[in-house]
Formats: structure tokens, sequence, C-alpha cells
């Protein structure tokens, strides 16, 4: 999961990096194929390149090797909302067929089962990242026919809803999976399966989404990983 979305990556772009699996993807995407990689850390940090992978956005490594820190609002204002972010990457604790998200709340937002760590900076990376990549371990419980609350706008109701919305950005392009890569229709904006992982089945894939998966007419299946991604990926993860 975390090669294939260090993949989705390409160099001389800029990318807006969470902690966690999208950190990880990026840098090892910076130490592969994509050295060029500008990444972003909501923390302010312009360009950090860290040598081992930083424990929140807060880390001092992130500020050590950053072409320039400058302040939150500076990051949201000038840097994400105009649009000159590419990729933007984010987690979720539910995802719909839409792609839209929720990290707020399980159940009733006034009466919650589960209260979420909440918002961040997701819905504005969300709306104004020229394209988005969720990152994402894939079971009924998190891929539901209807997120209890959208956190986070994907495809909205489908084809024109973010456009109804006045969101600049594209929207997530790709939900990278432990199972598999979904990718929106271009037309209907519904999340499709387009590649299965390795040993994995178009069945499971189904049987592990809270809706009627829909599957392109034949899903390739995902390169695994090469021996030098494994390598950089332990170096990253040995502290």
């Amino acid at each position: 999961m975390t090669v294939t979305a260090a993949r989705s990556l390409t160099s001389e772009t800029a990318c807006f990096v969470g902690i966690g699996l999208p950190s990880t993807a990026a840098n090892l995407a910076r130490r592969t194929h994509a050295p060029g990689l500008w990444m972003v850390y909501e923390s302010g940090t312009l360009g950090a390149d860290p040598a081992t992978l930083p424990l929140s956005i807060g880390d001092g490594v992130l500020a050590e090797t950053a072409d320039a820190v400058v302040s939150v609002p500076e990051v949201f204002n000038y840097w994400l909302q105009p649009g000159r972010i590419d990729v933007g990457f984010l987690g979720a604790a539910q995802i719909d067929r839409y792609a839209n998200i929720n990290t707020t709340v399980i159940g009733d937002y006034a009466d919650p089962a589960v209260r979420l760590p909440g918002a961040g900076g997701a819905p504005e990376i969300a709306a104004s990242c020229r394209e988005v990549v969720v990152i994402v371990r894939q079971s009924r419980r998190t891929f539901v026919e209807a997120v209890d609350f959208v956190t986070s706008v994907g495809h909205a109701g489908g084809p024109g809803g973010r456009e109804r919305l006045g969101l600049r950005g594209g929207g997530p392009t790709r939900v990278i999976t432990d199972l598999g890569i979904l990718e929106p229709d271009p037309a209907t904006r519904e999340l499709t399966l387009v590649s299965v992982h390795p040993g994995t089945t178009v069945s499971d894939v189904r049987a592990a989404t809270g809706w009627d998966l829909a599957v392109a007419g034949d899903p390739r299946t995902t390169a695994p990983p090469t021996a030098g991604e494994l390598a950089v990926l332990r170096s990253l993860t040995d502290r």
C-alpha cells in the first residue's frame, strides 16, 4: 500500500504531506523515483527533507531540513487555497462511493458512538489541492454506503458536485487500500476498482466494500514492490 502510494507521486511537484502513511509514501518517493518532490507539512515547513520519518508535524527534523518555515496561516492562505499544491494525501475513518471522507464522528453528530480526531487541515486539502490521493485500509466498516459526517468533500454526490460547491481542486483521483486501487469513473465520479494487489481477488475487494462496487472491465494486478523500494522503506522506518 505504501509503495503504491509512493509511485503515485512524481518529481517536480508540490505535495501536502500528512503524518503516518502519507509521510512514509512521500519520503519513499523522494528517495527513489521522485528526488525533486517538494514536501509541505501543515506546520509550515516548505521543502522538508527529513533523514528519518517525522513523529509529528511538529518534529524538529522538518524545520531543520526545510527550505523555509512559515506560519500555518501562510501555508493555507498562500500555498494551499490558491491552488499552488499539486497533490494532497489524506486518510479516512469512513469513505463512500464518491470519495467523501469522514474523520469527525461515527454515529449521530450530537450523540456519537465514537468521536474521531476531527478535520485538521483535511477539508482545505480536499477542496484546494489539484488532486488528492487517499490511503486507507479497506473494510466494510470504513468503505460505507454513506458516511456519518462529511468532513472532507470528495466528489460530493456525483458529476458536477464539486463545481456546484465552488471547490477549486480536482478532488480525489485515487484511493489506495491494502487490497487494491480505486479511481473515480470519469462520467459517474463513482469509485471504481482498477487494480488488485498481488494475492487479492476482485471478490475480496467487493466483500470489503459496503456498496455494490463498480469494477473496471479488466482490472490489472498492481506491480509488487521491488527489492530497492523495500530496502529504502525499511531504512525510513528503522529508527
